[in-house]
């Protein structure tokens, strides 16, 4: 590993009740499980016969959860419809612990929900049901009220945007610089709608086909990913960029130093969704817990390496971490000391 086990444990020790402030889109992630014996005599498509149902927290919803089962104490703001979906969110934040104080219920936009349909432990197909259009002002006007009521126990702040409209330029600059003024850490995970608003952000989290997207070209050699990276460093004036590359693990770029890439650690990859929940999740968490910046980007890395080895969207528990990185500590350890 490239640090320690015994300090990577301590920053999770440390990481412990501290309080997350997570403002994003909110989603439900319904799952169909079944199995495939035929295709349909209506269309050239395969039948499944749904033998389990699941629904589980997607979006800034999974964040906020990933945050909780690391131990911290996340706080969720966002928005729900009045819609059946909209209770099922509530029951879920209910069943699992999760603060929902700061969510916002709108009779004028259902819940959004995507659902994945798994036959034979494949993916078939996603069907999805949302209102991209941005919020109003009023809705704005709610979002900044809980935000200023919460942010001042919080000790670290993720805008988790999805380009399901709640997030705006109006609150990307107004919340950045509350931050800012209480010298709270902003993290960002991005999409492309407002990709260059967020200005002046402690980490700034794309993806490389988003980065690739804003930037308006081609980033596949390591040449090239340097030169987004730093790129994005100066267009965003942000304190460190941290750009996820898939197979090819992560790099991170910050002001004044080299870049550090980091290769992923994935025995086997089954499932990628949820992927970039965890990187933010882990990063946050390890940030708040005083790792450096490239000690939280190897943590963030490792965990999800973990779990893309699953299929759907599963969360990074506190534990499950610990025991991977001892596992791994040790099988280091022993090839190290082979003659």
């Amino acid at each position: 590993m490239l640090f320690e086990y015994q300090r990577l444990a301590e920053i999770i020790s440390a990481f412990q009740t501290k309080s997350v402030l997570i403002i994003g889109d909110i989603m439900i992630d319904e799952y169909l499980w079944g199995d495939v014996h035929r295709l349909s005599p209506e269309a050239p498509v395969p039948v499944i016969e749904v033998a389990k149902e699941s629904i589980r927290f997607g979006g800034a919803a999974n964040v906020a959860f990933n945050l909780k089962t690391l131990g911290c104490r996340p706080v969720l703001i966002g928005l729900r419809g009045t819609d059946m979906m909209g209770q099922q969110l509530e029951s879920l934040l209910e069943e699992t612990g999760l603060n929902s104080s700061g969510i916002i219920q709108s009779a004028l936009r259902p819940t959004t929900v995507k659902t994945r349909i798994i036959g034979n432990n494949q993916h078939i197909a996603r069907v999805d049901r949302e209102i991209q259009q941005e919020i109003d002002s009023g809705l704005e006007d709610k979002v900044l009220e809980k935000t200023e009521q919460h942010l001042v126990n919080c000790d670290a702040l993720i805008f988790e945007d999805y380009n399901k409209g709640l997030i705006t330029s109006r609150l990307i600059r107004e919340i950045t610089a509350l931050s800012r003024e209480k010298k709270i850490p902003v993290l960002v995970d991005p999409k492309f709608n407002h990709f260059m608003e967020y200005k002046q952000a402690t980490v700034f989290k794309p993806n490389i086909k988003e980065a690739a997207q804003a930037l308006a070209r081609k980033i596949e050699t390591d040449e090239e990913v340097n030169a987004a990276g730093n790129d994005l460093l100066e267009k965003l004036a942000a304190e460190s960029i941290l750009l996820t590359r898939g197979p090819k693990g992560t790099s991170l770029f910050a002001r004044g130093r080299e870049p550090v890439h980091i290769p992923t650690l994935a025995r086997k990859v089954a499932d990628v969704s949820g992927a970039g929940d965890t990187v933010i999740s882990a990063f946050t968490a390890a940030l708040t817990g005083g790792a450096s910046l490239s000690e939280a980007a190897f943590l963030a890395n490792f965990a999800a390496g973990m779990v893309v080895e699953e299929v759907g969207i599963i969360p990074i528990r506190r534990d499950d971490l610990l025991h991977r990185l001892k596992e791994t500590h040790k099988a280091d350890e022993a090839h190290t000391q082979q003659p």
